[in-house]
């Protein structure tokens, strides 16, 4: 009875390693999160190709026979032309976490290809100023957990290297280590609240049990930024394309000064011209004008003919 009890043991042991061997060694396509994924599968099928989840097998997201292609669920599909060449690749639209999983593609049931669908990790650099909070993202199937480590983001400098699991996940459901139960909340996101300097350092959404990453934090607390900026994406001082305005300004001054200029030193050396003969005109023009004016203060009033002016 023992024994038939151990050699039970052992091939569970053995089935175990066999399905993990076998998973690993199961062809993937690793994508953006929330870019389009192709699941490739190259095989001819003359009857209904259908693609299920590996843990949902009666759920088709997407199948083709020999007249047309259907969607079943949104944001899954396939294309007819690539099925009538033996093509039988699956795209997801948007690819997010919760769609990481294994594909299988089968033709009238019969199982041709399995693919993994996997996401890279969102690596975010963060700048907080003391007394704000951190939010942290925790859209990836439960069970998830969040780990903390004080390392600094470009290295370690506190002398420790295991992350140290501050709450997890499960079921929607938030439990959080000693000393973060009153400072942190669970919505859609996650939220560290009262930051201080010494919450500097990397924060790392994973898996419970894969312990694959799906987010990673670098969050350097500072008091010199305002609000949570992502330094791949901070836009930084002001270069060279943000002085258009001003240097546009300061040309067309610096022009309506040459034009002065240009026009005061033809008066001075062209007197006979029709520029400085116009200037002549005008001004005496201007004189006379000036005259008939003063004329009219003086004689308080009174009518007289008007000047022509020539």
């Amino acid at each position: 009875m023992p024994s038939c009890r151990a050699a039970h043991y052992l091939l569970l042991l053995l089935l175990s390693v066999f399905s993990a061997g076998s998973e690993s060694a199961l062809p993937s396509v690793k994508v953006e999160l929330h870019h389009p994924a192709t699941l490739p599968c190259s095989e001819r099928c003359p009857g209904v190709v259908t693609w299920t989840v590996f843990h949902k097998p009666t759920e088709v997201l997407a199948e083709c026979d020999q007249t047309s292609c259907r969607s079943v669920k949104e944001g899954y599909q396939m294309i007819h032309d690539q099925y009538l060449k033996g093509d039988l690749s699956l795209t997801i639209t948007d690819a997010d976490l919760r769609k990481m999983s294994v594909y299988m593609c089968a033709c009238d049931g019969t199982g041709l290809c399995e693919v993994q669908l996997k996401i890279k990790t969102v690596d975010t650099h963060l700048q907080i100023p003391p007394g704000e909070a951190l939010q942290l993202k925790v859209d990836s199937p439960d069970p998830v957990e969040v780990t903390y480590n004080s390392m600094d983001t470009a290295g370690p400098s506190s002398g420790q290297t295991d992350p140290r699991t501050l709450c997890s996940v499960k079921n929607h459901k938030l439990r959080c280590d000693e000393g973060y139960e009153d400072r942190v909340s669970l919505t859609s996101d996650l939220e560290l609240r009262g930051l201080t300097q010494s919450d500097s350092g990397v924060y790392t959404v994973r898996d419970s049990t894969t312990k694959e990453a799906f987010y990673i934090y670098r969050v350097t607390v500072d008091s010199t930024h305002s609000g949570q900026k992502d330094k791949r994406t901070d836009p930084g001082p002001a270069g060279p394309g943000r002085t258009g305005p001003v240097r546009v300004a300061v040309l067309l001054a610096v022009l309506l000064g040459v034009c002065v200029v240009v026009g005061l030193v033809v008066l001075n050396t062209d007197r006979s011209g029709p520029l400085a003969q116009l200037w002549v005109r005008t001004s005496v023009q201007q004189v006379k004008v000036d005259h008939f004016c003063k004329g009219q203060e003086q004689k308080g009033g009174e009518k007289e003919e008007p000047v022509k002016v020539y």
